[in-house]
């Protein structure tokens, strides 16, 4: 898009007062592939397109899409938002610089450039897979394909000005298995900042045949007990406590509208010592992943909590200006369609030293979650439930029985608290995290975890 309209565009925006504006020009390609009953329900592909323009005056924020990217219909877009963010000073528009990324990644098998045949089979090759688990018990499997090429400008007031490109890849299986009255469901999926070589890395063959496994294990599994008991959240289990319980509170807007348990702690103990939360959109590899923010800010590795102490918020332009910080490459958004917010990228607690084989090891009682569910969270006072999708007793150190039926219940910010030890691994999962109704990919993970206490819920009471 020519540098000139974009200048043209934030001028009109700007024409009747405002602080600040920017322009985010988006073009994405899309493919998505679904197999249900052992066959290809759906093949989607379409490329959408389009410019969201915004205007900032004092804590004010005027916001306008369209998908007319012409002149004409760029430039009434600004209009709009130009009678929207009347009074305050006018401010001009600086001469474009372009904004260097801290970070570029490699995509090596660009998803524009493989057949849709290809990503066919893959989907075929992993509910094959799955299916050949046990062809008696798995009695459903559902398997999603999907892959995105984006490509956006941005450009704002103050004469930033940035390309980029980001391209994701996705493979997700359920798999639900039945056995009498017992049903049980097993969820295997991959996904990263990059290419087709994703499926190269991770076996379409492989993911499927282990969300199978999973489903057909836990129809064997015993009750899970009940009660307050020591638990140890394995590395492979993913940072979902970490994302619900505790990232999504240290998001500034949240911060700054009191719905946080972390407001006003900054420089405060908030977790044990061996605990240092961070939040890395630079890593490579990473379905969170991303060089530079949807306001043009480069992605930089921000530590959240260090040593158990509150040190940082994840911050977008706007909720930077309110506390009169530097922005800190948060601002996400779903599409042209909305407005950035404060966002997770990748978030994760840092590995710690102790061996987590050792740390099992120290148990003599108690809960080993391998991979966790569903679950909510109360970001205002970090009450959290979370269903355990797969986990084992632990008795004098060793893995016990495989139990169904067991969730977590507790408070974020208290369990951090009472981490005892942390592993040396690391273990990622991804997702689609929802917010403000926009949703943005995501990774977060933990290394084995140690935790003093958390209350278990489970369909049967008591040791067993």
């Amino acid at each position: 898009m020519d540098q000139g309209l974009l200048k043209e565009v934030l001028a009109e925006a700007l024409k009747n007062g405002g602080d600040f504006a920017d322009v985010f020009v988006e073009q994405k390609k899309i493919t998505g592939i679904g197999c249900e009953a052992g066959k290809i329900e759906r093949i989607q592909s379409g490329i959408e397109s389009g410019a969201g323009i915004r205007v900032i005056s004092g804590d004010a924020t005027a916001y306008a899409y369209t998908n007319d990217l012409s002149r004409e219909g760029m430039l009434n877009a600004a209009k709009i938002v130009s009678h929207a963010a009347t009074g305050g000073k006018k401010s001009g528009v600086a001469e474009f610089r372009f904004v260097k990324p801290n970070v570029k990644f490699e995509i090596k098998v660009n998803p524009s450039e493989v057949t849709t045949e290809q990503k066919v089979l893959a989907v075929k090759a992993a509910d094959g897979a799955a299916r050949a688990v046990d062809a008696e018990k798995i009695k459903q499997v559902m398997v999603g394909y999907a892959d995105i090429v984006q490509k956006v400008i941005i450009a704002n007031s103050q004469g930033d000005f940035v390309e980029d490109e980001r391209v994701r890849t996705r493979l997700m299986v359920q798999a639900v298995a039945a056995e009498g009255s017992v049903i049980q469901t097993g969820y295997e999926a991959v996904g990263s900042h990059s290419g087709f070589e994703l499926l190269q890395r991770n076996k379409p063959e492989e993911v499927g045949a282990k969300a199978a496994r999973r489903a057909v294990q836990m129809l064997g599994a015993k009750p899970a007990p009940a009660g307050k008991m020591v638990v140890v959240l394995a590395g492979e289990a993913g940072g979902t406590m970490v994302h619900e319980a505790c990232g999504h509170g240290l998001e500034a807007d949240l911060v700054q509208k009191g719905l946080s348990v972390y407001a006003g702690k900054k420089g405060q103990k908030v977790a044990a010592d061996c605990i240092t939360v961070i939040d890395d959109a630079t890593m490579e590899d990473r379905y969170g992943s991303y060089s530079v923010d949807d306001e043009g800010v480069p992605a930089r590795k921000v530590v959240l909590i260090e040593n158990g102490v509150l040190k940082d918020y994840m911050y977008d332009r706007l909720t930077a200006r309110r506390d009169n910080v530097q922005p800190n490459g948060h601002g996400r958004r779903e599409s042209y369609q909305d407005k950035p917010i404060p966002r997770m990228g990748n978030t994760y607690i840092a590995p710690g030293k102790d061996d987590p084989q050792e740390i099992i090891k120290s148990v003599e009682s108690g809960l080993l979650v391998k991979k966790m569910g569903g679950g909510q969270v109360n970001t205002t006072t970090g009450d959290f439930v979370f269903d355990v999708a797969e986990g084992y007793l632990i008795k004098n150190g060793q893995i016990g029985p495989m139990v169904r039926g067991a969730t977590l219940t507790g408070n974020g910010p208290e369990v951090l608290k009472v981490v005892e030890k942390v592993g040396s691994d690391l273990g990622f999962t991804i997702g689609t995290c929802g917010k403000d109704g926009q949703g943005v990919p995501v990774s977060d993970a933990q290394p084995t975890m140690l935790v003093r206490q958390i209350t278990v819920g489970g369909t049967a009471h008591g040791e067993s």
